[in-house]
């Protein structure tokens, strides 16, 4: 009698522990269809406008990329595409979360990347929107720690990337566009840079994204997450 009494508590404990850690049971995926909802109402008002605003080059910038690829992942459930969209974008987009508190303290940007966001001439709508770049990274931060780390994703990353760099290359005009300077292929700030040969600085930005963000977040993310790392 004792031993079954045992054996029913232990197979109690173990439901109840299976319980905490399996998949959300509304819709058996592992994030909530809440998330998933309020992601999707958010995309739905962000892509009309920036397509009728900045035109179809501005889903070239990186960020574009990482809310795009973030929406197929949460729907899809993908752990790779998350991962792909951390090692990305969470340590570029801290920076702009540090600039925009710091320029919301001292009135003065610290890098320059949230300036844009204390603009006056710019509507408080196209600022509440942008300030995904604040939530994003936190965001994504939360979904691989709940769904583990692919540690393939930092090479998949590297792809996106250089696909990405070369179309805005070889696609626009320049930065001239209304999306700007798009992940600064033309030069490392709003107009053209005219050091060298566009080449050789497109050679250099196709090799500072892996060296200086993705390699980088990897070796942070795959000793961060190691107990969820596949």
């Amino acid at each position: 009698m004792m031993n079954r009494m045992m054996q029913n508590k232990g197979n109690a404990m173990t439901e109840s522990t299976t319980a905490t850690t399996t998949p959300d049971h509304k819709n058996g995926s592992r994030i909530p269809m809440s998330v998933k909802v309020a992601y999707s109402a958010f995309m739905a008002v962000l892509i009309p406008y920036y397509y009728h605003a900045y035109g179809l080059s501005n889903f070239l910038w990186f960020c574009d990329v990482a809310l795009i690829v973030t929406l197929i992942g949460l729907w899809t459930d993908s752990k790779f595409l998350i991962s792909t969209q951390a090692v990305a974008i969470i340590f570029p987009q801290f920076l702009w979360c540090i600039d925009f508190f710091f320029n919301m303290a001292f009135h003065r940007p610290m890098i320059g990347l949230a300036t844009y966001m204390f603009d006056p001439e710019i509507s408080l709508f196209v600022r509440g929107l942008s300030l995904f770049h604040g939530w994003l990274p936190f965001l994504l931060l939360w979904l691989v720690s709940r769904m583990g780390y692919d540690q393939k994703a930092w090479k998949a990353q590297i792809g996106i990337c250089w696909g990405v760099l070369l179309t805005a290359f070889l696609v626009l005009p320049g930065p001239t566009t209304l999306a700007g300077n798009i992940d600064k292929v033309f030069g490392w700030g709003e107009t053209a840079q005219t050091v060298m040969h566009p080449v050789a600085w497109l050679g250099i930005v196709l090799l500072a994204y892996p060296l200086l963000v993705y390699i980088p977040s990897h070796l942070v993310f795959r000793k961060v997450f190691a107990g969820k790392v596949e």
